[in-house]
């Protein structure tokens, strides 16, 4: 089954007036990212940008130019995000020396600070929304303590935990994974491992 999804966000600008041959003033695109890269989009994780094309699909500006993602770890699917908003839902992915600083750094991210049980949920989403992975390194340490404390309190871990550990590890190492080539099963120990060396 492939699934078909076009990210729409608020449109920004990006086209620069430059001279054509003849020294008129001429329109000219700036693609902000390049066929061939890695780029974090949203909720679909890291993906591969694999054209830029204008879409012939009912209900859509025909004339709008959309890069066409390939989200690694989500198989038959396809990302539209339009090239004129994309700097709004989409990032580079790290680079390897920014993964290993990253990494370096995790005993300095602080935990989340959760006064209300209530408001758990919605502070995950919003740390997951933002698509960065100290916000993600953020709700992994802090679900991991609170799962601790439920442990040694005989209770099991809730379902929110579980849900935004699972979605922030998915997305943290599937970045990770990325940007240090390597398998996305391997990551987790390979963190261990750079933070055992500190």
């Amino acid at each position: 089954m492939v699934r078909l999804v076009i990210v729409s966000v608020p449109e920004c600008g990006d086209l620069q007036a430059g001279t054509d041959a003849a020294g008129r003033q001429a329109e000219r695109r700036l693609f902000v990212f390049e066929i061939g890269e890695y780029v974090v989009c949203g909720n679909k994780g890291v993906c591969v940008v694999e054209d830029v094309t204008k879409l012939n699909i009912s209900d859509v500006d025909k004339e709008r130019e959309y890069y066409i993602l390939k989200p690694l770890y989500m198989a038959g699917s396809t990302v539209y995000v339009p090239v004129d908003s994309s700097e709004k839902s989409m990032r580079r992915v790290l680079k390897r020396d920014e993964a290993q600083e990253l990494i370096k750094g995790i005993p300095d991210i602080p935990l989340l600070v959760i006064t209300n049980e209530k408001l758990s949920e919605q502070m995950y989403r919003e740390c997951i929304k933002t698509n960065d992975c100290q916000e993600l390194i953020k709700i992994i340490k802090t679900i991991y303590m609170r799962k601790q404390k439920r442990i040694q309190a005989g209770r099991k871990v809730t379902a929110v935990d579980a849900k935004y550990f699972h979605m922030a590890e998915d997305s943290l190492y599937g970045e990770l994974a990325v940007a240090l080539e390597m398998p996305k099963d391997e990551v987790e120990s390979y963190i261990t491992r750079e933070m055992n060396r500190e």
